[in-house]
């Protein structure tokens, strides 16, 4: 004896037309996101410079902390991180994509077994420290060695290129 079942009815607010719409969304977030920031995880400690604006003016200040969770949904992209200040403890959101972001440092590189470190915030003193992934720290040197390197050459070229721009006329 074969069973049969009936088709699915399709949900009330479920519209299929909507097929195209995450590869636009995606075009956008490609357009709209940040390749210059280096890889970093939960467990990092980082410097995080931030552009201030006091009126006309506008200056960098830096934030640096522990990373204790990071989101990394499309353009939405975000991490958080911890400092304590006068023994007072600071979270501190971050939108990756934000041009508030200005650039960030990783200082330290951790060695965690979790993804969100909820609990870092009940701990104080030396409890609250992380231990170091020395291999990961080298990686993120040899990140920022790579990245000077490519500026370095990117400046040479344009250079040459004016010197030849000069020699034509």
């Amino acid at each position: 004896m074969q069973k049969t079942f009936k088709a699915k009815r399709a949900c009330k607010g479920h519209y299929s037309s909507t097929r195209g719409l995450s590869k636009k969304v995606e075009m956008v977030e490609q357009m709209n996101s940040k390749i210059t920031l280096p890889e970093f995880k939960a467990g990092d400690n980082v410097k995080v410079h931030v552009r201030i604006k006091e009126g006309n003016k506008e200056r960098i200040q830096i934030f640096e902390g522990l990373v204790i969770k990071k989101k990394n949904r499309g353009a939405g992209k975000s991490f958080t991180v911890r400092k304590i200040s006068n023994g007072v403890g600071v979270e501190r959101a971050f939108l990756e994509n934000s041009p508030k972001v200005a650039k960030v440092e990783v200082t330290q590189a951790g060695k965690v077994r979790r993804a969100k470190l909820y609990y870092i915030r009940s701990l104080q003193g030396k409890a609250a420290r992380i231990e170091r992934d020395i291999a990961a720290s080298n990686k993120a040197a040899a990140w920022e060695k790579a990245q000077k390197l490519a500026e370095r050459k990117s400046q040479e070229q344009a250079a040459a290129k004016k010197s030849a721009d000069k020699k034509e006329d």
